[in-house]
C-alpha cells in the first residue's frame, strides 16, 4: 500500500535505538565541551603567568650596556631616540625591534647605568608620551635587517657629527648636508613659561661653545639668534634639540640654520650676549652680571649651572630624586627631554617688608596673580609687614618670585622668598584674625585656570608701561586717562589698539604702574565689562 510494511514491535525498537544514538552524540559533544574548556582555563593562567615572569625577568635583567626603550609613541623618529642617550655618552647601535619598541646600545655600561638611574627617577617623554627604559637581555644586536638600515644612516650622522667628522650617509635616507652656518635661529613654541636668555645658554652649550645670543619678539613670538664657535656644534644641536621642550609640555624648540654667519652684538644685558666681549656696555643702565639664572625658571630646573659644564651639586630635582645630579644628567634637564614638575617645590611664598597700612590680601592677590592663580592669603598676624601667598603650583611661586622679589610696592621695597609652609592655613571657625587672612581659591577672577589660555604667553616682568583689554565702548583716551591719574600716578602716554578694545598705557614709573595694576585689575566699567590689566612687554 504504497511502502514497506513492518510489525509493530519492530517499529518501536528502531525509534529506541534512534533516541539512543541522539541521547549519546549529545553526551559526546558535550564532554567534548567540557574538555576543551577545562583545557583553557588551565592554559589561560598560565599563559599570564609566562608573561608576568617574563616582564619580571625583563625588571630584573642585570645592568647592561643595551637598553630596552618601549611605549614609544607611533610617529617617533630614530633621532628623537637617539637623542635620550646623547646626554650620557656616545650611542653605538640602535635596533628598531617594532612600532614602539627600540633597542640603544651605550659606549659604556657606566653610561647606561646613568641614564637608567636619572630616568626611572624622571620619567622621560618623546612628543609629550612618558616612555620606559629598562635594561636589555642582548648582549649585541644584530641589524642586518632593511628596518634598519635607515636607523643605522641616523646613527652614523649623529655620531659624525659628535665626532666634528662629515656625516657620510646616503642623502637619500637622511639629509644632513654640511652645516651651513655657525648661526642657529630659534623659535619657542607654546610658550607658558618666560624663556631667558640664559636659559638657552645653558642649554645649547651643551653641544659647543656658545659665543653669542641675541633675542627678540616677531609676529608675537618670543625668538633668538644663537652663534656657535663652529658650525658642527650648530648641527649638532640642531639636531638633537629640534622639536623638544624645555619645559614639561611646553616651550618647544624649532630650530632652523640662520642665513647670517656671524652676529654683530652691541649690548651685553637680558636681550643680548657676546660672551667673548664681557666689556660691553649694557645700553640701558643694567648691570650686564646681574643674575637671571632664576628668571622664569619652574621649579628652578635651569639654576646653579656652574662654569664646569655641569650643575653644580646644590641642585636637586623635585621629589629629591637625584643630589647631586651628574653632568650628563643635568645635559638631559636642560634639554628638555624629560619631564620636569615643580611638585617638589613649595607653591606658598613669603612676601615681606610690605607697607602694613597699605596691603591686603585683595591687593597681594591681584598682584601675585598676574603670575599665578593665587589660592590663599594670609597677612601675618603679629607681624603685619609680611604675609603667606599660596599660589597653585611650585612652578607659578617661581615665576611670581623671579619677578616681584625687588619690586618696590607703597613706597617698600618688597622682598619674596619661597616659604617652608606647604600651604596656608585657614582661622579656626569663629576665630576672628581681623580679616588677615582670604581664600581665593573659588574666584573667578584666576588668568591661568583654563588650559592654553592666551594668559600664559603674557606673561612679563613688571614694566612702566600697563596693557588694558576688555574696554568699554564708548570709552576714550581721556576717561582712562584720568582713571589711572587717580590711582595716584601720572599717566606719560597712551595708545589705542585699532579696535579700541585695547590699550596700552604708560605711567612714570613701574611702581606707579604696580599700584594702578592691583587698584584697577577689574575695575567695574558698566555694562557688565571689567578692565583687565596686565604687563606690558612693549612701549610707546
Amino acid at each position: 500500500m504504497g511502502g514497506a510494511w513492518f510489525p509493530p514491535d519492530t517499529t518501536l525498537r528502531i525509534e529506541a535505538k534512534q533516541f539512543n544514538l541522539f541521547f549519546s552524540g549529545i553526551i559526546v559533544i558535550s564532554y567534548t565541551v567540557l574538555f576543551i574548556f577545562n583545557i583553557y582555563l588551565c592554559v589561560w593562567p598560565c599563559s599570564a603567568n609566562g608573561s608576568d615572569s617574563k616582564k619580571q625577568r625583563l625588571d630584573e635583567s642585570p645592568p647592561s650596556r643595551v637598553l630596552h626603550i618601549r611605549k614609544l609613541p607611533n610617529e617617533v623618529s630614530e633621532t628623537e631616540v637617539i637623542a635620550l642617550g646623547l646626554p650620557f655618552g656616545k650611542v653605538t647601535n640602535i635596533l628598531i625591534k617594532g612600532k614602539r619598541r627600540i633597542i640603544l646600545k651605550l659606549g659604556t655600561e657606566e653610561a647606561a647605568i646613568t641614564m637608567v638611574n636619572y630616568y626611572t627617577a624622571v620619567t622621560p617623554q618623546v612628543r609629550n608620551t612618558p616612555v620606559f627604559i629598562q635594561y636589555s637581555n642582548h648582549k649585541e644586536l644584530k641589524t642586518d635587517s632593511a628596518l634598519n638600515q635607515r636607523a643605522q644612516a641616523v646613527l652614523q650622522a649623529v655620531s659624525a657629527v659628535q665626532d666634528g667628522n662629515s656625516p657620510s650617509s646616503d642623502p637619500g635616507v637622511l639629509d644632513l648636508a654640511p652645516p651651513p652656518s655657525p648661526v642657529l635661529r630659534i623659535i619657542i613654541d607654546n610658550m607658558f613659561y618666560p624663556v631667558t636668555l640664559d636659559v638657552l645658554q645653558q642649554i645649547f652649550s651643551k653641544f659647543g661653545t656658545v659665543m653669542k645670543i641675541i633675542t627678540f619678539t616677531k609676529n608675537n613670538q618670543f625668538q633668538a639668534l644663537l652663534q656657535f664657535s663652529d658650525p658642527v656644534n650648530a648641527q649638532q644641536a640642531k639636531l638633537s634639540l629640534d622639536g623638544q621642550n624645555i619645559y614639561n609640555s611646553c616651550c618647544t624648540l624649532r630650530i632652523d640654520f640662520s642665513k647670517l654667519v656671524n652676529l654683530n652684538v652691541k649690548y651685553n644685558n637680558d636681550k643680548s650676549r657676546d660672551y667673548t666681549r664681557p666689556d660691553l656696555p649694557t645700553g640701558d643702565g643694567e648691570s650686564a652680571n646681574k643674575d637671571h639664572s632664576l628668571l622664569g625658571t619652574p621649579s628652578g630646573a635651569l639654576a646653579s649651572y656652574s662654569s664646569g659644564g655641569g650643575y653644580s651639586s646644590s641642585l636637586s630635582l623635585s621629589q629629591g630624586a637625584i643630589s647631586p645630579l651628574s653632568a650628563a644628567a643635568a645635559a638631559a634637564a636642560a634639554a628638555g627631554r624629560v619631564a620636569l614638575s615643580g611638585s617638589g617645590v613649595s607653591g606658598v611664598l613669603l612676601a615681606s617688608n610690605l607697607n602694613e597700612e597699605m596691603v591686603t590680601p585683595q591687593s597681594l592677590f591681584t598682584l601675585f596673580g598676574v603670575y599665578g592663580d593665587v589660592q590663599r592669603v594670609k597677612i601675618l598676624y603679629n607681624k603685619k609687614d609680611s604675609a603667606l601667598i599660596q599660589l597653585s603650583d611650585g612652578n607659578q611661586a617661581q615665576l611670581a618670585m623671579s619677578h616681584l622679589n625687588g619690586q618696590k610696592v607703597f613706597g617698600k621695597v618688597m622682598r619674596v622668598t619661597l616659604s617652608k609652609h606647604q600651604t596656608v592655613a585657614l582661622p579656626r571657625e569663629g576665630l576672628d584674625d581681623q580679616l588677615l587672612t582670604k581664600d581665593f581659591s573659588g574666584s573667578p577672577l584666576h588668568r591661568f585656570k583654563k588650559p592654553g589660555s592666551k594668559n600664559f604667553q603674557n606673561i612679563f616682568p613688571p614694566s612702566a608701561t600697563l596693557h588694558l583689554s576688555n574696554i568699554r565702548d564708548g570709552v576714550g583716551e581721556d576717561d582712562l586717562r584720568l582713571l589711572f591719574s587717580n590711582s595716584g600716578g601720572t599717566v606719560k602716554a597712551f595708545k589705542f589698539f585699532q579696535d579700541r578694545k585695547m590699550s596700552l598705557i604708560q605711567m612714570s614709573s613701574v611702581e606707579e604702574a604696580i599700584q594702578a595694576l592691583m587698584d584697577l585689575h577689574n575695575y567695574d566699567m558698566g555694562g557688565n565689562h571689567h578692565l583687565k590689566v596686565s604687563f606690558s612687554k612693549s612701549t610707546i
